[in-house]
């Protein structure tokens, strides 16, 4: 059974950091995407960056410059080091995965989320 959890939510001042990390196992897939994405209230979820096996790393334009991807294969881990933080990064993150359907548009997995609140 896979699972996903996140941590390293909490509250922040706009410029500062954060770093998120997703916990995951049962997760045995050679070829997968792992991503995390975000919503805010009364918006649409967004994806932020993505690790893709294959292909490697990307972001949203939102965050490009600012946010890091990276993924521990040792730990299980998947982190978003987030830097320069707006007040337009406030949102639930979260983490999510890719299944036995290899598309980086198809996450199978989630995890429950954590909140990021920035302030100004």
């Amino acid at each position: 059974q896979v699972q996903l959890v996140e941590s390293g939510g909490g509250s922040v001042q706009a410029g500062g950091s954060l770093r998120l990390s997703c916990a995951y196992s049962g997760y045995t897939y050679s070829r997968y995407c792992m991503a995390w994405f975000r919503q805010a209230p009364g918006k649409e979820r967004e994806r932020v960056a993505l690790i893709d096996s294959n292909r490697g790393t990307s972001y949203a334009d939102s965050v490009k410059g600012r946010f890091t991807i990276s993924q521990d294969k040792g730990k299980n881990t998947l982190d978003l080091q987030m830097n320069s933080l707006k007040p337009e990064d406030a949102a639930m993150y979260y983490c999510a995965a890719t299944g036995i359907i290899y598309n980086c548009a198809d996450m199978r997995y989630w995890g429950k989320g954590t909140l990021v609140t920035i302030s100004s």
